[in-house]
Protein backbone atom coordinates (compact mmCIF):
# COMPACT_ATOMS: atom_id res chain seq x y z
CA UNK A 1 0.00 0.00 0.00
CA UNK A 2 3.05 2.24 0.13
CA UNK A 3 2.50 5.10 -2.27
CA UNK A 4 -1.15 4.23 -2.87
CA UNK A 5 -3.18 7.24 -1.75
CA UNK A 6 -6.33 5.10 -1.68
CA UNK A 7 -4.87 2.58 0.79
CA UNK A 8 -6.20 4.59 3.73
CA UNK A 9 -9.74 3.84 2.58
CA UNK A 10 -9.39 0.19 3.64
CA UNK A 11 -12.37 -2.04 2.88
CA UNK A 12 -14.41 0.93 1.70
CA UNK A 13 -11.75 1.63 -0.91
CA UNK A 14 -11.79 -2.00 -2.01
CA UNK A 15 -15.58 -1.83 -2.45
CA UNK A 16 -15.27 1.34 -4.53
CA UNK A 17 -12.54 -0.16 -6.71
CA UNK A 18 -14.71 -3.27 -7.16
CA UNK A 19 -17.50 -1.15 -8.62
CA UNK A 20 -19.68 -0.01 -5.71
CA UNK A 21 -20.79 3.57 -6.30
CA UNK A 22 -20.61 4.34 -2.60
CA UNK A 23 -20.10 2.62 0.70
CA UNK A 24 -20.58 3.45 4.34
CA UNK A 25 -17.48 2.76 6.40
CA UNK A 26 -16.18 3.41 9.90
CA UNK A 27 -12.97 5.09 10.96
CA UNK A 28 -12.56 2.84 14.00
CA UNK A 29 -13.99 -0.31 15.56
CA UNK A 30 -17.63 0.12 16.57
CA UNK A 31 -20.11 -1.59 18.89
CA UNK A 32 -22.40 -4.15 17.22
CA UNK A 33 -25.62 -3.11 18.99
CA UNK A 34 -25.27 0.62 18.38
CA UNK A 35 -24.14 0.02 14.79
CA UNK A 36 -27.19 -2.12 14.08
CA UNK A 37 -29.41 0.69 15.37
CA UNK A 38 -27.38 3.27 13.45
CA UNK A 39 -27.75 1.35 10.20
CA UNK A 40 -31.49 1.01 10.83
CA UNK A 41 -31.72 4.77 11.29
CA UNK A 42 -29.55 5.43 8.21
CA UNK A 43 -31.66 3.21 5.95
CA UNK A 44 -34.89 4.73 7.28
CA UNK A 45 -33.51 8.12 6.28
CA UNK A 46 -32.21 6.80 2.96
CA UNK A 47 -35.70 5.56 2.14
CA UNK A 48 -36.74 9.21 1.75
CA UNK A 49 -36.24 10.02 -1.97
CA UNK A 50 -35.79 13.71 -1.14
CA UNK A 51 -32.55 13.03 0.76
CA UNK A 52 -29.09 12.34 -0.58
CA UNK A 53 -26.96 9.61 0.99
CA UNK A 54 -24.93 12.30 2.75
CA UNK A 55 -28.09 13.87 4.19
CA UNK A 56 -29.34 10.46 5.32
CA UNK A 57 -26.03 9.87 7.10
CA UNK A 58 -26.17 13.31 8.71
CA UNK A 59 -29.75 12.76 9.89
CA UNK A 60 -28.85 9.38 11.38
CA UNK A 61 -25.93 10.97 13.20
CA UNK A 62 -28.15 13.80 14.46
CA UNK A 63 -30.72 11.31 15.75
CA UNK A 64 -27.99 9.76 17.87
CA UNK A 65 -26.51 13.11 18.91
CA UNK A 66 -29.90 14.49 19.96
CA UNK A 67 -30.50 11.52 22.28
CA UNK A 68 -33.30 9.88 20.33
CA UNK A 69 -32.27 6.69 22.14
CA UNK A 70 -32.72 7.30 25.88
CA UNK A 71 -30.91 5.14 28.42
CA UNK A 72 -28.03 4.52 26.00
CA UNK A 73 -24.70 6.19 25.34
CA UNK A 74 -25.56 6.57 21.64
CA UNK A 75 -25.33 10.37 21.92
CA UNK A 76 -21.59 10.14 22.54
CA UNK A 77 -19.41 10.92 19.51
CA UNK A 78 -17.47 7.66 19.67
CA UNK A 79 -20.76 5.91 18.77
CA UNK A 80 -21.99 8.00 15.82
CA UNK A 81 -18.92 9.89 14.56
CA UNK A 82 -16.88 7.07 12.97
CA UNK A 83 -19.31 6.57 10.07
CA UNK A 84 -18.21 8.04 6.75
CA UNK A 85 -19.62 7.85 3.26
CA UNK A 86 -17.07 7.02 0.57
CA UNK A 87 -17.75 7.48 -3.13
CA UNK A 88 -20.90 8.97 -4.63
CA UNK A 89 -22.69 10.76 -1.79
CA UNK A 90 -25.69 11.92 -3.84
Amino acid sequence: ATGDKRAALGLAGIAIRAGARSTLATLWQVNDASTAEFMNQFYQQLNNPQLTKAEALRNAQLAFLKKKYPNTDYHRPHIWAPFILVGNWL
